[in-house]
């Protein structure tokens, strides 16, 4: 029961801070159930996926409610291009991980890529008020950057959020806030395609998921009570939460490359 209610809590804590800065969930969760190491790369990424896609589901319903409106037309130009390089990047993740049957060394690569990226992601937001913005038109430009944000985002099992709020502010020129939500937006699609992939591939059968039970409840409850802080709280909080979580994570996947760089 303990253990039950401990993945629980990662579920609701990660989809909460998720739903309300944009960030998804599964930049938390796939690094702390690599800490615990209760569960394989393949199955970690399952877990995260459905407990984020739980979380998207009910913020977009949510936001439908509110009538917030979202920039349709660039987010799903977004979302489609991840969803084609999400189906890549899962192709690469499967290759090396299970093909190659090296889960160590991709568990290393997936969370020293992390680090690179979400360290680039602090120094941006930590300059973002004195760095150019741009306003993205271009259709296939739009594509691309989608197919790399899905590609990188799926084969490190994050799901994308960091990624898209970046992007979103830096090239479309939004506020955190607007990113938060334009994000959930492409990771509900993103995360729906890395399912699948995995539906039509490897299947279900083969992975324990019995953490699901209460993991997607907690995504659930996540989602409801991200998406009431994102409403209440002002864009500088929302910026603030960001910082915080990435940090966070970025200390949690330094953990994870020590813990398994000495156990090789």
């Amino acid at each position: 029961m303990v253990i039950f209610a401990l993945y629980f809590v990662i579920g609701l804590l990660a989809t909460t801070l998720g739903a309300a800065a944009g960030l998804g969930g599964g930049v938390i969760i796939k690094p702390v159930l690599d800490l615990f190491g209760h569960f394989d790369l393949p199955t970690i990424s399952i877990l995260s996926a459905t407990t984020v896609l739980s979380m998207a589901t009910v913020s977009l319903m949510k936001m439908k409610q509110q009538k917030i409106k979202l920039n349709k037309v660039s987010s799903s130009i977004l979302a489609f291009g991840s969803i084609l390089g999400g189906i890549l990047g899962k192709a690469i993740f499967n290759l090396i991980a299970i093909s190659l049957n090296i889960p160590n060394i991709t568990a290393i690569i997936q969370s020293s890529l992390l680090v690179l990226l979400l360290l680039v992601i602090v120094i941006y937001f930590k300059n973002k008020d004195k760095s150019r913005s741009y306003r993205l038109t271009n259709k296939c430009i739009i594509l691309l950057v989608g197919l790399a944000l899905g590609l990188l985002s799926s084969f490190i099992g994050i799901g994308g959020g960091p990624l898209n709020v970046a992007v979103l502010c830096l090239l479309f020129s939004m506020t955190t806030k607007n990113a938060g939500y334009n994000s959930i937006f492409i990771i509900f699609f993103s995360q729906i395609s890395a399912l699948l992939v995995v539906a039509f591939t490897t299947g279900f059968g083969a992975y324990n998921l019995y953490m699901l039970l209460v993991m997607i409840p907690g995504g659930i409850i996540g989602g409801i009570i991200g998406n009431s802080l994102i409403l209440k709280l002002s864009n500088l909080s929302i910026e603030k939460i960001f910082n915080f979580s990435v940090i966070l994570i970025i200390i949690i996947n330094i953990s994870n490359i020590i813990k398994i760089g000495l156990s090789l």
